[in-house]
Formats: C-alpha cells, sequence, structure tokens
C-alpha cells in the first residue's frame, strides 16, 4: 500500500499533464474567439469543465471526487 507522499509521487506526472491538457483546450477555444469574433454565450461542455475544475477544488463528498464528476457530467 503506497503511503501519500507515495501516491503524490507516482501519479503527479500523468496528472500535470493532463492539467497542462485542459489549459491548452480552454487556450484554443478562446483564439478561436478572438479570431472568429464570435463570443457568444460560453458552450455548455465549458462550463462542465469550470464546474468540474470546482469540484477537483474544493474537499471531497463522502463520495468521493470522482463520483461527484461522474454525476456532473452525466448531468
Amino acid at each position: 500500500m503506497l503511503t501519500p507522499a507515495e501516491v503524490v509521487d507516482k501519479d503527479f506526472l500523468e496528472h500535470r499533464h493532463q492539467l497542462l491538457e485542459i489549459a491548452a483546450y480552454l487556450d484554443r477555444y478562446d483564439a478561436a474567439v478572438q479570431r472568429t469574433g464570435q463570443s457568444g454565450p460560453v458552450p455548455h461542455k465549458l462550463k462542465l469543465i469550470d464546474q468540474a475544475l470546482a469540484v477537483l477544488r474544493t474537499p471531497p463528498s463522502e463520495r468521493g471526487r470522482a463520483c461527484d464528476l461522474l454525476e456532473l457530467f452525466a448531468s
């Protein structure tokens, strides 16, 4: 069984990569809005990403963050 520090060390690079992918995705959206001038309402999928990031920033519920995210994306 891994210690908390070992869990962090084991998966840090993979999760850092995933966060960079999300940042690049949002940057591509912002660039497309600037390039096309189409700035309408924020798409539902981007709102879900923003809500998911908020879930990750808060203390976990009893069910855990993964269950909270699954419920969010199922809505």
